[in-house]
């Protein structure tokens, strides 16, 4: 599944490519073709992430509410520029202009397609997002809705405080508040989207075991200190997902280690799906168990209460 990262580095694209322009809306799959009609031909004044939770603000007051859940993704593709912005109007083309294709979802990539622009829908194709040099096809969400400013707020409401919009004392205090209101486990608690914004397996598991917390440990037993810890960590952890797109936990890694690890999947993390491996701190072998439906990956030695 997404998970926080992601879908600020969405937010952000959007703004880069789409926002102040107007934008032709379809549904090739059918499913949102009533959404893309009343938003189609409309400014994107804004696009913003909370969490797992993306808005798109067009004209008129109609925002666009995605949710990628566990399957979802975005594919942007833009022209190809080499000495400017990728699909500027003074980008030149010999033949058909070929496309520049960019999937953002649970794995980040890049490639050139071999296709001209724009590229023809591929699969179920929940939403399509179009201008002259820039598309964006949404497909697998568990959420695509038009909603009022109303509905959304309504939404945010119900959504913890995100560190990259809920900056300072108040983002933490808020955390620190939720986190020691339930009885729940803090391996449950960690990945309640109504507790804190944007946290996912990968990072659940990662954040647990830099702080040594066994999974099961009841949140409202945790000292104070312990939970502004976890909040500081995970606004580090956030930062840095944004800035590289990838989900790099592990903090025993010298320079050299870091910038493989960047391009390397397995060795980013401490113990995510690596059940049944040694542990890098102890030895011990990772364990994994179901966790309100989740796979939960924890070192039992490292992870004692």
């Amino acid at each position: 599944m997404p998970e926080g990262h992601t879908v600020h580095r969405i937010a952000g694209l959007f703004r880069d490519v789409f926002q102040g322009q107007s934008v032709v809306a379809s549904s090739p799959q059918g499913r949102f073709h009533d959404g893309a009609e009343l938003i189609s031909g409309s400014v994107l004044e804004r696009a913003e992430a909370r969490g797992k939770q993306l808005f798109l603000h067009f004209e008129r007051e109609r925002i666009v509410r995605v949710h990628l859940g566990i399957y979802g993704a975005w594919d942007v593709m833009t022209l190809q520029g080499e000495s400017m912005r990728a699909g500027s109007p003074q980008t030149l083309s010999l033949g058909a202009p070929r496309a520049t294709r960019r999937r953002l979802g649970e794995r980040e990539k890049s490639y050139d397609a071999d296709e001209p622009f724009p590229p023809a829908p591929r699969g179920a194709v929940r939403l399509r997002l179009e201008t002259l040099d820039v598309v964006a096809d949404l497909r697998g969400p568990t959420a695509c809705e038009v909603q009022t400013p109303e509905e959304s707020a309504a939404v945010l409401a119900r959504l913890g405080p995100d560190p990259l919009l809920d900056r300072g004392i108040r983002g933490q205090r808020e955390f620190v508040r939720r986190v020691g209101s339930t009885s729940r486990p803090i391996g449950v608690v960690l990945m309640d989207q109504a507790v804190v914004s944007g946290i996912g397996n990968v990072y659940r598991a990662e954040i647990l075991f830099r702080h040594g917390l066994d999974p099961y440990q009841p949140a409202s037993s945790l000292p104070e200190e312990t939970a502004v810890a976890l909040w500081k960590d995970w606004a580090k952890l956030l930062a840095d997902g944004v800035k590289t797109g990838v989900m790099l936990t592990r903090n025993d890694l010298d320079a050299a280690g870091r910038t493989r690890a960047l391009r390397v999947a397995k060795d980013r993390y401490f113990v995510y799906k690596r059940a049944g491996l040694p542990c890098r701190v102890c030895a011990t072998d990772v364990q994994m168990a179901l966790m309100a439906t989740r796979k939960l990956y924890f070192c039992p030695q490292c992870q004692r209460s």
